[in-house]
């Protein structure tokens, strides 16, 4: 899947001259985190989030700084502070530095860049820099749960058995010839090593992901793997 198979269009914005007020205002209305800020061609110049707004001199939540604080504090972050307590324009207080995407960004993009940049949504813009839709970290979630089960048929035994091999031995993590499987009427019962935990529960995800299988017997035992 792409960003705009799950992407919300049209994306509720603003100008950047809306007042901090409206913002807040449209927050509160639309029920939404954030929302991009973009000029008369519609082409994106920042994005005002809730946290943009957490310290400002209306709800008395500006920053206070002790004295030796304010010493320590250079003088241009004590002013940025400033701005973005007083600002009344959105365009003074707007991240500037958007992460965005395309339209035809694979959805695993998306996440590495929402994981990546530690942020809850990105933009989605065309080849001319326009905003044509957003994708949140709840969309994504919305396609994992509207995601329709491959159909596949039942493997016999054997088939089930070689399938699992095969799987193992794509994985860079897997150790095979540590391992070990016998299945019987769709029952797969694992032996042999596993360095560790994580490894032990994938190998017994990766044998529970194949269709036919009833169930999974997992006998393997933590010990690290000694390669001669």
């Amino acid at each position: 899947m792409q960003a705009r198979d799950i992407m919300v269009s049209p994306v509720v914005t603003v100008g950047p001259n809306a007042s901090v007020q409206q913002v807040a205002k449209i927050l509160l209305e639309r029920r939404i985190s954030a929302v991009p800020v973009v000029d008369s061609d519609n082409k994106l110049l920042g994005i005002v989030s809730e946290g943009d707004l957490m310290h400002r001199a209306e709800s008395g939540t500006e920053r206070s700084y002790s004295w030796w604080l304010s010493w320590l504090t250079g003088d241009a972050e004590l002013a940025t502070d400033y701005i973005r307590s007083h600002s009344i324009k959105v365009q003074d207080i707007m991240t500037q530095d958007v992460a965005t995407a395309l339209p035809e960004t694979p959805l695993n993009d998306i996440a590495m860049l929402l994981e990546g940049r530690q942020i809850k949504r990105v933009p989605i813009v065309n080849r001319e820099g326009q905003l044509v839709g957003i994708v949140s970290r709840s969309n994504l979630l919305q396609a994992i749960a509207s995601a329709k089960p491959k159909l596949e048929i039942s493997l016999p035994d054997a088939a089930i058995r070689k399938r699992f091999f095969d799987e193992l031995k794509k994985q860079p993590w897997a150790h095979t010839f540590n391992v070990n499987a016998t299945v019987q009427n769709g029952v797969v019962d694992l032996w042999g090593f596993a360095p560790s935990l994580a490894e032990r529960t994938a190998i017994r995800i990766a044998a529970e992901a194949i269709p036919g299988v009833q169930a999974v017997n997992d006998h393997l035992l933590e010990t690290p793997v000694f390669v001669y």
